[in-house]
């Protein structure tokens, strides 16, 4: 008689459990009835612009749903961040979630509006990328040990143009300055390919931006480039060097992308979105793109990508210490 109770007891908690998880099912089987707004927290033309709007266009396809790519920009992507942290967990608003707003912002700003672990939940990784530092073709330096050894002998008589503060090119920037010291002022702007462009015209003789912002204008020999902040070299430009080589042993900074949502969005939705972004993701013609804007790596799962963000926290809260980066 006793197991025949236990019996229906554990029948009642599984039908429990699968009434309750009826509507989460549900919601990621008919996802999305509606729009789906993909908020950049960074201007167009910008690298994680160029590459949501190519998954936005493949999406769109695939869902039969428009989705809409929604810049807001504003201090390092955490203005964007969030408003989708706000927004209802239910799979209509997305993230471009990047290493700056989900990772260096946790510790560079004494005020973020939003708790990345707590308020956010991680979908897919999409690809990590280095910055590459550039000049203008005019200026006399040949390699990134030229440009060093100029900023040594004229402190504060160089400038460099980067995106907002708290941006990953701008931080490797900074850890640059410190590790070489030298002093080289920074001109941020609120848009990363602006400063690109002014780079480009010469107002600026230094830049420095993600690799798919500058690849272009190298090729074409409007920028000429010193190094790269990766380990390695990169394929699209093997001649360039790391800063490693550069005689900086260690120096090692990409910067990543990848898909965030509100907390609280069902996990059954979020397993449905991370199948299709990493779906997309593995199309011929998406790869060979993204190989192009060197925006590569390894796709996630959603723990994955989970684990990845927390120990990219961990990391730069221990390089923003130890640069002694002052907290803005």
């Amino acid at each position: 008689m006793r197991c025949v109770i236990e019996a229906r007891a554990s029948i009642v908690s599984l039908i429990a459990a699968a009434f309750w998880m009826c509507p989460a099912l549900s919601a990621a089987q008919s996802f999305p009835v509606k729009p789906v707004r993909y908020v950049v927290p960074f201007g167009a033309g910008a690298s994680p612009d160029i590459v949501a709007r190519l998954l936005a266009d493949k999406l769109t396809h695939l869902w039969g749903q428009q989705v809409i790519v929604d810049n807001r920009v504003g201090v390092a992507g955490v203005l964007g961040t969030a408003y989708v942290a706000k927004s209802p967990p239910d799979g209509h608003t997305l993230l471009q979630c990047n290493v700056a707003s989900s990772a260096i912002a946790m510790s560079l700003f004494a005020k973020v509006p939003y708790d990345q672990v707590r308020d956010l939940a991680a979908v897919s990784r999409i690809g990590m990328t280095p910055n590459i530092v550039t000049i203008h073709p005019s200026m006399p330096f040949k390699t990134m040990r030229d440009l060093i050894t100029y900023a040594r002998r004229n402190p504060g008589k160089l400038s460099y143009a980067s995106g907002l503060a708290g941006t990953s090119p701008q931080l490797s920037m900074e850890l640059l300055k410190l590790v070489g010291n030298i002093d080289i002022v920074n001109i941020p702007y609120k848009i990363g390919a602006q400063g690109t462009s002014d780079n480009i015209a010469g107002q600026v003789p230094v830049g420095i931006t993600n690799f798919p912002v500058s690849v272009a204008p190298v090729k074409a020999g409007r920028l000429r480039p010193l190094a790269v902040t990766s380990a390695t070299r990169v394929s699209q430009l093997p001649d360039v060097p790391t800063v490693q080589e550069s005689g900086f042993p260690g120096f090692d900074v990409n910067s990543w992308q990848g898909v965030c949502a509100p907390a609280g969005t069902p996990v059954a939705l979020i397993d449905k979105l991370n199948a299709d972004i990493n779906g997309v993701l593995r199309l011929p013609d998406i790869k060979s793109r993204m190989e192009e804007l060197v925006m590569v790596g390894p796709q996630t799962t959603r723990e994955e990508f989970d684990q990845f963000i927390r120990a990219e926290i961990a990391r730069w809260a221990k390089v923003i210490k130890d640069a002694g980066i002052p907290q803005q």
